[in-house]
């Protein structure tokens, strides 16, 4: 593994990232199959399904995507599902939690455009809440992506992966921060900088700005670790016990709601192991609304200047 930030954006599309892996998958697995709930334009994997019987569009109906591809799982398939980040949670979830995860059966879940990344979609599409779902669902894994390299490595990992697995993925571009190749254990946290003052701990889309927040402080005088935490369930609890131990204030930046999602995760191990200040950077008990990307940071509090802010916020806590 590599990492390679240097704040800007990886030139692949996140949505053709995830098209490529799974015809990749499917193609050299002959118990893979990949169903959709009429996006396939939008998982990058239009095209390729014309060329394979193991892609099955299964129409607006995400609930029975899940029965199907927990019938699937029994008799042996390993599937991989997509949505929407709100249907690929909310809209199936009884059908997961039962016919997938009690049930024992191996389903990869893949939700779309999570959080703020659904824009123009709004509310409807907005999932702030699909975390904390997932969290709460007994033996799952749950992952935040960091870009398309990661989305590859940790697409591939959860195929033989037992249990529901769910990635949350923004379609369109991510900062590049790991190089090409690279593979990311999953449930290994990953230190992207280092730091002495203080410590973030990121995932998805709010690396990039964690990333912009520490630069900015160092030239403050405040050295800031940044940690990406991509899997969010298991938790990396020792990597964060450790930066928590060696800096002694706690931030944590993501892309969902601040209730049971990695912030309540990262306060789990704070309090059993190493009671810490820590401060949060996520959307405050709210629902989606229309906008672009950059609007909606600003609007839910999703920036490296808020970042920032609670940085500061903390340390004078410590």
């Amino acid at each position: 593994m590599k990492i390679v930030y240097n704040g800007e954006l990886d030139p692949r599309l996140c949505k053709d990232v995830l098209g490529a892996t799974i015809a990749e998958i499917v193609d050299n697995d002959p118990n893979a199959i990949f169903l959709d709930a009429d996006l396939m334009s939008c998982s990058g994997t239009l095209k390729w399904s014309k060329t394979t019987d193991r892609a099955v569009d299964c129409g607006i109906a995400e609930s029975n995507m899940a029965g199907v591809a927990a019938g699937l799982a029994v008799a042996g398939f390993k599937p991989i599902i997509h949505s929407f980040g709100p249907f690929a949670s909310r809209r199936c979830y009884d059908q997961i939690f039962l016919s997938g995860g009690y049930a024992k059966n191996d389903i990869t879940v893949v939700g779309t455009d999570p959080g703020v990344t659904a824009t123009m979609n709004g509310g409807t599409h907005m999932p702030f809440e699909d975390v904390a779902l997932y969290n709460a669902l007994p033996g799952a894994t749950v992952i935040d992506a960091s870009d398309p390299t990661c989305l590859k490595s940790v697409l591939k990992q959860c195929q033989n992966r037992p249990g529901i697995k769910y990635i949350r993925v923004g379609r369109k571009q991510y900062a590049k921060i790991y190089e090409d190749g690279s593979e990311l254990p999953i449930g290994k946290a990953v230190t992207l900088r280092e730091g002495t003052d203080a410590v973030v701990f990121a995932a998805g889309i709010m690396l990039h700005e964690a990333m912009k927040a520490a630069a900015s402080l160092e030239a403050q005088g405040i050295s800031v670790a940044v940690v990406d935490c991509f899997t969010i369930k298991p938790i990396d609890a020792d990597a964060v016990e450790a930066w928590a131990k060696k800096t002694g204030a706690v931030v944590v930046a993501e892309n969902a709601n601040r209730h049971g999602g990695l912030y309540d995760t990262i306060l789990e191990v704070l309090a059993e192991r190493c009671p810490t200040p820590a401060a949060v950077v996520a959307v405050e008990d709210e629902f989606g609304e229309v906008g672009t990307q950059s609007y909606l940071m600003e609007r839910f509090g999703l920036t490296a200047a808020h970042i920032e802010a609670q940085i500061k916020a903390v340390l004078a806590r410590k």
